[in-house]
């Protein structure tokens, strides 16, 4: 039927929540092959965590703790869903805190709410950098430890904004010398880049599978250590085999094994990082070229980026279709991931894409450019 066909089907895509999510060859097969309802559940004997065939058992308790840099690892039905799940396992009794960066998407702090925290902001560095210091994290925890019972923190790693990686090892240092434990958001690094709780420091760290490790979802990664694994995966009463935290069971069907079938091709990848690195750099020069100013850290360290777009902004003023102008332009010519709309900033990714594919981008920006100033 028609409308379950994909408008933008071999469309180039820049949208930063799906360049990492795009299934590898295997899992596009494996999507298919385990696609029927509760298919993996047919193996289960009450833990699904521990199912031998398929391999859950071995990739949860082996495989992805290794790659995460810890000693424990869960599956969850999304990063949001692996946050939420510390915050409330670590939650204790009366009034308590969480301290968190001003970058921090929204879920995280939806989660702190529902959680029942109050919630204390370490504020960015404003325009152009956006920018979230070790110093400034260090001044707002050390304000609210005065003043109440820090419980967690929580620093995301890059920001799904601008794409600034904050220190996040001085950040866990700091968040050590006050006995707080430092929940990482790792949902756009975590299958993207090399990331390592162990090198990182830290307690918890989250991922997301179908923003950055190329699996269908929703479908999230949470890494831990000893230290709390009790806390973590403490089992209910009455269902001796169930964790309380992750409600039993979490995903499964397609979103677990998609994850499974692409962890070798992510496992490969993330090794190429730097040369996403300077992929970025390289784009982003060349739409500076073009008028654009690129916000965030600078020279850039991640494939998420910021624009500011004062030439298509301008145009937007005038254009017939107003704001909407750059869309509709941008869908001629089969590229899609920037929000309709959205003219005088957006936010854009170029992760796995070739440079010619990026080329045909940047000349697609001149183009439309020129069409409208002309």
């Amino acid at each position: 039927m028609a409308f379950y066909e994909r408008q933008t089907k071999g469309f180039v895509n820049i949208d930063p929540l799906q360049t990492g999510g795009r299934l590898s060859e295997d899992a596009k097969r494996v999507l298919v092959e385990w696609g029927d309802g509760y298919s993996v559940c047919d193996f289960c004997t009450g833990s699904l965590f521990e199912i031998k065939t398929p391999p859950i058992r071995t990739f949860v308790s082996k495989l992805l703790p290794e790659f995460l840099g810890t000693e424990y690892s869960r599956i969850t039905n999304g990063a949001r869903e692996a946050k939420y799940a510390v915050m409330h396992a670590l939650r204790g009794k009366g009034e308590e805190w969480i301290v968190m960066d001003g970058n921090a998407h929204y879920s995280s702090y939806v989660a702190a709410e529902r959680a029942g925290y109050r919630i204390a902001l370490v504020e960015n560095s404003e325009y152009p950098e956006f920018r979230v210091t070790p110093e400034r994290f260090a001044e707002v925890l050390d304000d609210v430890a005065k003043r109440g019972n820090v419980r967690l923190a929580l620093i995301t790693y890059p920001d799904g904004n601008y794409g600034n990686l904050p220190d996040v090892r001085k950040i866990a240092r700091i968040c050590e010398s006050y006995d707080v434990p430092l929940l990482v958001n790792g949902a756009y690094a975590v299958g993207r880049m090399p990331v390592s709780l162990k090198e990182l420091g830290g307690n918890f760290i989250v991922g997301s599978g179908h923003k950055s490790m190329a699996s269908a979802g929703p479908v999230g990664v949470l890494g831990f250590n000893e230290d709390f694994a009790d806390r973590i995966t403490r089992k209910s009463e009455r269902y001796r085999n169930k964790e309380i935290e992750f409600l039993g069971c979490t995903a499964r069907g397609v979103a677990v094994m998609t994850l499974m079938a692409s962890f070798d091709y992510v496992a490969r990848r993330v090794k190429r990082w730097d040369e996403e690195v300077e992929k970025a750099r390289w784009f982003s020069r060349k739409m500076e070229d073009l008028g654009m100013i690129q916000l965030g850290e600078k020279p850039h360290n991640h494939d998420l980026m910021f624009f500011e777009a004062p030439p298509l902004y301008e145009i937007s003023k005038k254009a017939k279709d107003g704001r909407f102008f750059l869309y509709r332009e941008l869908k001629k010519r089969r590229i899609h991931g920037i929000k309709p709309g959205l003219t005088r900033h957006f936010k854009l990714s170029t992760y796995g894409l070739t440079r010619d594919e990026l080329r045909y981008v940047l000349d697609s920006f001149e183009e439309i450019i020129n069409k409208y100033s002309g």
